[in-house]
């Protein structure tokens, strides 16, 4: 029978083991034995599916992956150490040296890092274009372009691109649609559905959600996952089963919790437009939003980040945050706590002043991560901070 996100989240679990247990237990090992040498042989042969050693596989970061690739709609995926663990290997497996890469401007300042520190060393050029108007795209693809990436909503513009739109272009260039999910998670967005290829997760936001540890996801078809799989086996970057374990239980309370951070991140946002000393605030479903059909359209809910620019400043932007009291000063999100970061000197402080300008990040910019508070709490910190600039 079909089954609602909730149960899929809940139900979805590795067969128990002899002892009948109701919660899947931890595998806290770092290899599997064989009965013989016939067995072992098979085993390295890929002939079947056979758990090896904890750096390829794990019942718990088989369970993990199952229920992503169960709730994203994808075929397999891949478990992975840390989210951009996950961007690199998606990138590293898949492109040559003489390829081409065309990004999104607006997106996290590591993957930024990678594209522009590290992949050009390798002859792999990338070429941006800018998320409020995806058409550009169009003009920048070039012969050797394998891999379209986007964030949607982005990190920390809060653009929101048209994942339909995106994947006829890729399509109609032989090009992979490559979406970071990590902002919406499967709960709000599935991408595949809207034509992604792959679609990758930092688990350590949302998915875990209370700011515990750190993993990342990479689902899609069978064919790329599977291009994708040698370069994860041989550089070493496995999901420790115990984080898998505490990520698959984290997906549990997915949507219990989602649906309380989008309620009290869209009470936010309503009532930051009306503060005197904010010229701007940015929510994908504020009707205010640039974006608000396509993420209405795409998304089930609006996300729990909220991004407002303080009239003046920098200077407005170090009294607010000196002045939070009850919220998180830090640069995670997706936590059960509020967190408050200050983009343009921590996340994306590595950006030039021009790059940071080129994707709407202003000194006066701040990131709201809404947690689970009570919404009240959340707003009277917000303000009585608000009132000392």
């Amino acid at each position: 029978m079909k089954k609602h996100f909730e149960t899929e989240a809940i139900r979805t679990q590795m067969e128990r083991s002899q002892y009948a247990e109701h919660s899947a237990p931890l595998y806290l090992t770092s290899s599997f034995v064989f009965e013989d040498a016939e067995e072992l042989r098979a085993a390295f042969a890929d002939e079947f599916d056979r758990n090896i050693y904890s750096r390829f596989t794990n019942p718990n970061t088989e369970e993990l992956v199952d229920k992503i690739c169960t709730l994203e709609g994808a075929e397999e995926g891949i478990a992975f150490a840390s989210g951009m663990a996950a961007v690199f290997a998606s990138f590293a497996a898949l492109l040559s040296s003489g390829d081409h890469v065309v990004s999104a401007r607006s997106i996290f300042g590591s993957t930024h890092s990678l594209f522009t520190k590290y992949f050009n060393k390798w002859n792999i050029e990338t070429t941006y274009f800018n998320a409020n108007t995806p058409q550009e795209v169009e003009t920048v693809i070039q012969p050797n372009t394998k891999i379209i990436y986007i964030e949607t909503p982005t990190n920390p513009g809060l653009d929101v691109l048209d994942m339909e739109y995106l994947s006829e272009v890729a399509k109609n260039n032989n090009i992979l649609l490559v979406v970071d999910n990590c902002f919406a998670t499967p709960y709000l967005q599935k991408p595949i559905v809207f034509g992604a290829d792959l679609v990758i997760h930092s688990a350590t936001k949302l998915i875990d959600g209370q700011g515990r540890v750190l993993g990342g996801l990479i689902v899609g078809e069978s064919d790329l996952i599977n291009e994708i799989r040698p370069f994860f086996r041989n550089s070493g970057s496995a999901l420790s089963p115990f984080n898998a374990w505490v990520l698959s239980k984290s997906i549990e309370t997915l949507a219990v919790r989602l649906d309380r951070h989008c309620e009290n991140a869209l009470a936010l946002s309503k009532h930051l437009e009306n503060q005197p000393k904010i010229c701007k605030v940015k929510y994908p479903f504020l009707t205010s939003h640039p974006q608000y059909e396509i993420a209405k359209k795409q998304m089930l809910k609006g996300g729990n980040i909220v991004t407002f620019e303080l009239k003046e400043g920098i200077k407005a932007a170090q009294v607010f945050l000196n002045q939070i009291q009850m919220c998180s000063l830090s640069a995670n999100l997706g936590d059960t706590r509020t967190i408050v970061t200050h983009p343009a000197t921590s996340t994306h402080s590595k950006l030039s002043i021009e790059e940071r300008a080129l994707v709407g990040i202003t000194d006066g910019l701040i990131r709201l991560s809404v947690g689970l508070e009570n919404i009240e709490d959340i707003k009277q910190d917000i303000d009585q901070a608000l009132e000392k600039i």
